[in-house]
């Protein structure tokens, strides 16, 4: 039962007050017709919209079912148009992206109903009106009768106690008039049907009670109804709390825009411009890291892991230089300043550097040698030991191929030396230690002639996949004559044009294969003469002796590297790893070695004891005229050597004799080089090197703690962090233009609120809350934002395919623009995130809107 007590509505016109209901009391029965009649403008559709619950009393009261409405909520109002009121408005309101079932289903969605029974009970609503046939078609494809018996259909979808008609056949023919009328009247059988119209023929004909207005109040009642009942203030709501569903926002807004498609095309595109613009940036910068990181894998990891008995922390050097010439100091004008750097650079070189014993690394690599083997090709140990090699044949000269002597003969002799101590210095001889792996042997090397090595004493001459070595080590292995080096040398310092070779040169495998060479441990160059032992290598008849006596090494073969080679040397000479333990054994076990460790007081070089700087103080004095005689006919640059000679052999130690023989430990490597068989692989073996220093730290042994600096690595992380940074800033500059499109979103948006804001009073009717009504906009803004994200996202794939064919082209370079999955799902994140900010202002807007305003809206 429905009752109006005392309803006031008043509305402020300017600064007038215009009264649209003076006092209304009327009871209504449960089911009954009743028309309300009165001249335009006396209050029949303020009326029916009070009843409605889309507008609101100014005083008074409105009872439902005895329940007073004084204290209902926003949500008790939502919930009360919901279950209890059905609508039907003289213009239809259907919403005309919605097929004609989907603008039925629409009040049982916000009720929760289940998607099967919501079907079931729209599709009946409509056969109930006659329009069984048409549940697809659309409200532009109907005439205005079917559209009103729509809007019936969905009125009685949700079975409610009292339908509204505002003016139904306002905008009907008399025939449909009558067919409207008579579906209204079958309605009033059950329910209260409450009608507004202008006709009062149709009135007089088909309802049962009929209401006349003016003024604002009731002037006629033809059946007026009382009762006794009780108020009652609790407010007792009839069935579920409505709520739109997001899924049904989300098919709303889409609908909507499919309505508009080229509009949404053009802000969907406008949107992407900022996505597009980072997601190229990101493209190309993760597809230079991935081809920085392929170039490490596939080139860099070749390179060893290098671990030498003294290690300098370069990454912490370079980073404490890198500080000192970045920073700014601020002085006066007019002078110039002192930078102090050598303190601090030299504090680092000290502080950095650290010796490692290999000793026990070495222990430890032996006794995880299984598992080291998973990782590792081969693990090379270099010890301090000197490799003296010679051409066997001196019948003309003696030609020393190892060291190389090539530099040395050019004049570069000191840069040479400044190199002796360093990895440089492997690169400037061409004999080089082969992995001692024959499957990777076999994997990158081609035998072209004879086989690899299977003895110390026996070589391979290796060639690059070209089948070419270099000049340079032609001459350090005695191929070609060196003299030919001095000529181009002397050209170049005369400012002569030296030229370039044209003409082809090459060697038969027969002629390799003869090469012999003599192999010449570092104590066999002294000599024992009384109790001192003479180095005898700058007599050059006694050196012919020395490399005759020498060992033989033969050329057993000639290899090329394979196309697959990585890891293994080309373009010089290879010997087994044994070799070097077979020199080791030598040196060791040589008559000066052992003098000199037998007695380690006395100096094997001078036969006196080691001095302690002052003992040994030459004194001209002491010496015998002979001896004055000897000094005073050597030249200057023949003194000069004899007291270079003198001084080293004033400073020397026992433990620095030993080092100048060669002597070494095979236990106790100067360097050991560790060849990961891939990328992951050297990983792993440098988690095994940090689980080996924690082993040591939980000893409690410090001193035993490796210390290494992976260059390459180092000098890869530092181009990473350049390209990052530069993308980051390139990201910021773009980004504005992103947070521009998405204020563009919000603006059109808010555009699209204005165009819809008739069905955000449809959907008021109905019983959709604000909150409903702000989800619809902001299910909008997502599709738009999704919409623009995946759009930038396809173009910026488009736009990649191109650049890598162009970049491959021009540079052999794949896939340097490589936009990643995860980076295109947070771009699209991040645009749905920023048109959704965007458009909270319009959607929060829409959910504010009058609903009655919103109805009049055309």
């Amino acid at each position: 039962m429905l009752e109006l007590k005392q309803i006031k509505k008043d509305y402020l016109s300017g600064e007038n007050c215009v009264h649209a209901l003076n006092g209304i009391d009327i009871q209504f029965r449960e089911s009954e017709f009743v028309s309300i009649l009165g001249p335009s403008g006396c209050g029949k559709t303020t009326l029916l919209n009070i009843i409605g619950g889309l507008d609101h009393y100014t005083s008074g009261d409105l009872l439902v079912n005895h329940t007073s409405t004084k204290h209902f909520k926003d949500s008790d109002w939502d919930t009360y148009r919901n279950h209890t009121i059905g609508f039907v408005f003289q213009s239809y309101n259907l919403i005309p992206h919605q097929s004609v079932l989907s603008n039925v289903e629409l009040a049982l969605t916000l009720s929760g109903v289940s998607k099967e029974e919501r079907r079931k009970r729209a599709a009946d609503a409509l056969k109930q009106v006659g329009l069984e046939d048409q549940l697809h078609k659309r409200p532009n494809q109907m005439s205005g009768g079917q559209m009103q018996r729509v809007a019936i259909a969905r009125a009685l979808v949700n079975n409610p106690d009292i339908l509204l008609a505002d003016e139904p056949t306002g905008a009907l023919d008399s025939k449909t008039s009558v067919q409207i009328m008579e579906i209204l009247k079958e309605v009033a059988k059950d329910r209260l049907v409450i009608m507004v119209t202008h006709n009062p023929d149709l009135a007089n004909q088909y309802s049962t009670r009929i209401i006349s207005l003016s003024d604002g109040q009731i002037v006629h009642d033809s059946d007026p109804y009382q009762t006794d009942g009780k108020t009652v203030e609790k407010i007792t709501r009839k069935g579920k709390k409505p709520s739109l569903l997001f899924r049904t926002a989300l098919s709303l807004s889409l609908n909507n825009l499919m309505t508009k498609k080229a509009r949404t095309f053009m802000v969907s595109f406008a949107g992407s411009i900022g996505i597009i613009g980072i997601a190229l940036i990101l493209a190309i910068s993760n597809g230079t890291q991935n081809y920085i990181t392929s170039v490490e894998e596939e080139t860099l990891s070749s390179y060893p892991i290098q671990i030498e008995s003294t290690a300098m922390d370069m990454g912490a050097m370079m980073s404490t230089m890198m500080t000192q010439a970045n920073k700014e100091v601020k002085h006066q004008d007019g002078k110039i300043y002192t930078s102090f750097i050598m303190n601090e650079i030299l504090d680092s070189m000290v502080s950095e550097m650290n010796s490692n014993d290999l000793k026990s690394f070495k222990t430890y690599l032996e006794k995880h040698q299984k598992e080291l083997s998973q990782y590792a090709n081969d693990v090379v140990y270099t010890y301090s030991t000197p490799l003296h090699v010679y051409l066997a044949d001196t019948s003309e000269d003696v030609v020393q191929v190892n060291p190389s002597q090539i530099m040395d003969e050019i004049g570069f002799n000191m840069a040479v030396d400044g190199l002796a101590n360093t990895n440089m210095m492997m690169g400037t001889d061409a004999w080089v230690q082969l992995l001692n792996n024959e499957k990777v042997l076999d994997a990158e090397y081609e035998v072209l002639a004879g086989r690899l090595p299977q003895a110390y004493n026996e070589v391979v001459v290796i060639a690059d996949q070209n089948g070419e070595i270099s000049d340079y080590a032609l001459y350090s292995i005695g191929l070609k004559d060196s003299d030919e080096v001095k000529g181009v040398m002397k050209k170049l310092l005369n400012g002569e044009e030296i030229g370039n070779h044209e003409e082809e040169e090459s060697f038969a495998y027969e002629e390799l294969l003869a090469l012999r060479f003599k192999l010449v441990v570092n104590t066999d160059y002294y000599e024992k003469q009384g109790n001192r032992w003479i180095d005898q290598s700058e007599d050059e008849d006694r050196l012919k002796e020395i490399v005759a006596a020498g060992e033989n090494i033969s050329v057993v073969g000639v290899v090329k590297a394979t196309d697959m080679a990585s890891i293994t040397p080309s373009q010089c000479i290879g010997y087994r790893g044994d070799l070097m333990t077979h020199l080791i054994e030598r040196v060791n076990e040589s008559e000066i070695v052992k003098a000199q460790q037998s007695d380690p007081e006395i100096n094997v070089f001078t036969g006196m004891k080691f001095s302690d700087g002052e003992s040994n103080k030459l004194e001209m004095s002491a010496l015998s005229a002979e001896e004055r005689l000897y000094l005073a006919s050597l030249s200057e640059a023949e003194l000069a050597q004899l007291m270079a000679q003198y001084k080293e052999e004033i400073d020397a130690t026992y433990e620095s004799n030993l080092e100048k023989l060669g002597v070494a430990d095979v236990e106790e490597p100067f360097q050991i080089s560790i060849y990961p068989k891939d990328f992951e692989a050297k990983e792993q073996i440098a988690q095994m090197i940090s689980d080996y220093n924690d082993e040591v730290l939980a000893q409690g042994k410090e001193n035993l703690v490796i210390q290494y600096t992976d260059i390459v690595k180092t000098m890869m992380s530092s181009v990473t962090d350049i390209i990052n940074s530069i993308s980051y800033i390139l990201v910021a500059f773009v980004a504005i233009s992103l947070i521009v499109s998405s204020i563009m979103i919000g603006i059109i948006t808010y555009i699209s609120v204005l165009e819809r804001t008739k069905e955000i009073g449809v959907l008021r009717s109905i019983g959709a809350s604000k909150r409903d009504i702000s989800r619809v906009f902001n299910a909008e803004t997502l599709i738009v934002g999704f919409c623009a994200g995946a759009f930038g996202v396809l173009v910026t794939v488009l736009l990649s395919m191109v650049i890598n064919a162009v970049v491959a082209d021009a540079l052999s370079i794949e896939n340097i623009a490589s936009l990643p999955i995860e980076a295109a799902i947070i771009l699209i994140c991040i645009s749905m995130a920023l048109t959704l900010i965007a458009g909270l202002f319009p959607a929060r807007f829409a959910a504010k809107q009058d609903p009655v305003k919103a109805l009049r809206t055309e």
